[in-house]
């Protein structure tokens, strides 16, 4: 494709320019190129932004002159209808460029045959199977667009992803679907996590970057100890979510704070004592972490001190709530790897 057109600004305002141009395009659809291809190639050539909408089928693309996605409102820019409905675009700068007008055009034509042969792709699947589709990483954006206005969601609007552990869920949100292990889940951002479940809650983002909150809602899940804390938000996790993303799981264990919880847990009724633990610093006083375990606060009290011994720290000091919580943290990240 680079030996036919490098870059259109390149280009002189003649019949052969414009045949180049034709060419580009023409090679595009011979070669069935798929749409996310056209669009890109498109915005390269041009050297801006280009985009391709079809609302009659959700299909939403948008892409700058690297070729990377944008997942942003375009402004308001020199377009070409397309037959049948839609509109391919291009967000130039200052004044067009004189063979702007063939290259929508031709962008225009390669994009209604190309929409011909990928119209029908997803409309055999149920709302499960869109639903990953939505999340998965591999999937393309016309996938994706057409997938989520399937599923009456537009490209920009504002969702969030769940990660539901014990699911699925008996009153979602919004659709769902099993992926290994957990249930995802897309909401509105206004989306009220429902309580008594273990999930992670994704962060708010373009409906098109459903793959982000998905693996971030996937990380918090992990930081969920059920029973007493139910849900995890990403946006609460504040470093830590990065930072897990990051971390090694085999080597948690080898983290001395860690190390001594596990000391903890292997000890005559040890999970108990973590999940004191647990509520101790997902509360701020003894007496609602016994109510949280469902525990005389007495007892939660001398369990607590007992703990703080083994520790070789004071639970109820800054530093030592801050340590207990990471420790905690990390334990339960690495529990429920695999």
């Amino acid at each position: 494709m680079k030996g036919l057109l490098l870059r259109l600004s390149a280009l002189d305002s003649d019949a052969a320019s414009a045949v180049r141009v034709i060419s580009f395009f023409d090679v595009l659809v011979a070669q069935h190129a798929g749409l996310e291809r056209l669009v890109a190639s498109t915005a390269q050539l041009a050297e801006c932004p280009a985009g391709l909408h079809v609302p009659e089928t959700g299909v939403w693309l948008r892409m700058d002159a690297d070729g990377m996605s944008l997942v942003t409102a375009p402004p308001p820019a020199a377009g070409r209808e397309l037959d049948g409905g839609g509109r391919v675009w291009l967000e130039r700068d200052g004044e067009p460029l004189p063979l702007d007008e063939i290259v929508l055009e031709r962008f225009a034509i390669a994009a209604g045959v190309l929409l011909g042969e990928t119209r029908a792709r997803l409309s055999g699947l149920d709302d499960p199977a869109l639903v990953e589709l939505v999340v998965s990483a591999s999937a393309g954006d016309a996938e994706r667009s057409r997938a989520l206005h399937l599923l009456g969601f537009s490209p920009l609007t504002p969702i969030r992803v769940m990660a539901v552990r014990n699911g699925p869920l008996p009153e979602p949100p919004g659709p769902q679907a099993a992926i290994g292990s957990e249930h995802a889940v897309l909401g509105p951002a206004e989306t009220i996590v429902p309580i008594g479940q273990t999930i992670g809650v994704g962060p708010v983002v373009p409906a098109m970057r459903a793959p982000e909150s998905w693996r971030a809602a996937t990380v918090a899940a992990r930081f969920t100890a059920p029973g007493v804390v139910d849900a995890v938000h990403w946006d609460d996790l504040g470093a830590l979510g990065p930072i897990a993303q990051q971390i090694r799981v085999g080597e948690v264990g080898a983290i001395p704070d860690v190390a001594a919880l596990d000391r903890l847990a292997a000890e005559p009724g040890g999970q108990d004592t973590l999940d004191v633990l647990t509520a101790v610093v997902a509360t701020d006083s003894v007496r609602k972490a016994a109510t949280l375990v469902h525990r005389h606060h007495s007892s939660v009290a001398a369990r607590l001190s007992r703990a703080e011994t083994s520790l070789g720290y004071a639970v109820d000091e800054p530093a030592g709530r801050f340590r207990l919580t990471l420790a905690l943290a990390l334990r339960r990240f690495r529990d429920s790897a695999g």
